[in-house]
């Protein structure tokens, strides 16, 4: 078998470090109750050689790089339709996996974000998800209220996950090498089936608190309640990124109640 060229275009830079691919791996935890296991943008295999080991689940593989799903069908042949040659971000999930999943990966840093939005919209079957980001990315993700990371991220997956930094990948484990550090998370979901309020309206509260962070919020979110409808509430005198996930419920909820 020949190698797969990184492309530049698709965020790759391949994980050659199969002590960190191992505690990727490990980091699942299929006493949560999934049985299949899906990877998103496998390259060349590094974290999937540990994945098919693995007896408590099945693992299935995603990628949209013609070269790597070649090189993939070449080295296991036994996955058959379980390796898939397309966008993660545009895959319908109901086709492959029941009610209980879990993701893993070294997620192509250009669309983290995406990615990261996929699974919350997936969020009552992906019960687990354990991957590398870009450092600055998975620190977003774990950030607690009242940091200068936390942000509109943050609150929308520690809502519906528990969300974990595991450890921290250097350049070098890489090929190419990025350059910046690199951050392994996992979420875990929690037993929120949905949020206590609005949840159209809670996305849209947190954004706005967010996108004018610099101010309080009885000015960053005058666009969504009137100010004159706006209680005397101390919530309104802080900023977006002092709210943990239940003040920004609680506030919704006011919200809905004054419009």
């Amino acid at each position: 078998m020949s190698t797969v060229r990184a492309k530049k275009h698709l965020g790759q830079h391949f994980l050659n470090d199969k002590n960190a691919a191992q505690r990727i791996v490990e980091a699942l935890d299929p006493k949560l109750g999934f049985s299949q296991v899906l990877e998103v943008g496998p390259g060349m295999g590094v974290l999937s050689d540990f994945l098919l080991q693995k007896e408590e689940y099945e693992t299935y593989l995603i990628d949209v790089d013609d070269e790597s799903v070649a090189y993939l069908d070449d080295k296991y042949p036994q996955l058959g339709k379980r390796l898939i040659h397309g966008d993660f971000l545009n895959l319908d999930f109901s086709q492959y996996f029941g009610e209980k999943m879990a993701i893993i990966g070294n997620f192509p840093y250009n669309i983290s974000s995406q990615i990261l939005f996929k699974i919350l919209d997936e969020r009552q079957r992906v019960v687990q998800m354990t991957g590398m980001f870009q450092k600055e990315v998975a620190e977003r993700c774990t950030a607690k209220a009242g940091s200068k990371e936390y942000g509109i991220l943050s609150v929308f997956l520690q809502a519906y996950y528990k969300v974990e930094y595991l450890f921290t990948v250097k350049a070098g484990a890489f090929n190419p090498p990025p350059k910046v550090l690199s951050g392994v998370i996992r979420m875990t979901r929690n037993d929120r089936e949905q949020l206590a309020c609005d949840e159209k309206l809670f996305w849209r509260v947190v954004k706005a608190g967010f996108n004018q962070r610099r101010k309080t919020l009885r000015n960053s979110l005058s666009g969504v309640v009137p100010k004159d409808k706006m209680s005397d509430n101390p919530l309104y005198e802080l900023r977006a990124e002092r709210l943990t996930v239940d003040d920004f419920v609680s506030l919704t909820n006011e919200i809905a109640n004054s419009l």
